[in-house]
């Protein structure tokens, strides 16, 4: 598989850069495959056992489509391995979507919480609980103390866990409380690529900016899903971005007629 040795490569130069910094040992990681992403992340992949957030531009962080679909591709070679739970405010998850991702639905558990507080306490236990190899919430802005939480749960049971940062029924937001997330992903739609042959539509993109990672560093790509049976990970990049390319595009002067 093309860029599957760079991959290891860098996954290696991340555990020994650990071992030389005197930490703990390295848990195993999640990698995507491709060194582009991979060498943003220490140890070369995401950490299996750990939690991540995933925030929605502009109306995403309302509808939560592309948020949900990203979210799960992240967390499916994971959901592979178990039960998975999915918390949710709003009974609106589109299960025939996640099908079409390869999501495997069969292992899904949705559980449908009152509030905020409700959600976090929910996805904590199913964190903590033997044999749930996933956890994804919607929770809209989980402060310090209740991000420790979710970590410790997700190490004792050595669990996947996704807070998709959603704020159901609108509403103004609420600020930043910040974070003890492994990582922090910002995700909008993108415009996908035609198949080979011209018809029908080719597969779901995303504009994917890797805003925090911890012992990593920032980066930002387009990712689509990739329909291959083989790999670590269900992603294939199409291109990175630069600096400029995540900048919102600024509002158009009007012009005088004539």
């Amino acid at each position: 598989m093309p860029g599957s040795r760079e991959a290891r490569i860098e996954a290696l130069r991340g555990r020994i850069a650990a071992i030389e910094a005197g930490t703990r040992t390295p848990t195993p990681v999640l990698p995507f495959g491709d060194p582009r992403v991979d060498s943003h992340l220490p140890g070369g992949g995401l950490p299996r056992a750990g939690w991540h957030e995933v925030v929605g531009e502009g109306l995403e962080g309302e509808s939560g489509a592309a948020t949900a679909a990203f979210a799960a591709l992240l967390a499916r070679p994971r959901a592979e391995k178990g039960a998975v739970v999915w918390v949710l405010r709003r009974s609106d998850l589109y299960a025939p979507g996640l099908v079409n991702l390869g999501f495997p639905v069969e292992r899904l558990v949705m559980v449908r919480v009152r509030d905020e507080a409700e959600g976090l306490s929910v996805l904590e236990d199913a964190l903590a609980t033997p044999g749930v190899s996933v956890a994804i919430g919607e929770v809209e802005a989980p402060d310090l103390v209740a991000g420790r939480r979710l970590q410790l749960a997700c190490e004792r049971a050595g669990g996947f866990g996704v807070v998709l940062h959603r704020r159901p029924y609108g509403g103004p937001a609420k600020g930043a409380t910040g974070s003890a997330a492994f990582s922090r992903w910002r995700v909008g739609p993108a415009r996908g690529r035609a198949p080979p042959d011209g018809l029908g539509l080719g597969p779901p993109a995303w504009r994917v900016a890797l805003e925090r990672c911890r012992g990593g560093r920032p980066g930002a790509w387009i990712l689509e899903h990739s329909e291959a049976d083989h790999g670590p990970h269900p992603f294939r990049v199409v291109s990175e971005l630069a600096d400029h390319d995540l900048a919102p595009a600024p509002p158009e002067r009007l012009r005088r007629a004539g």
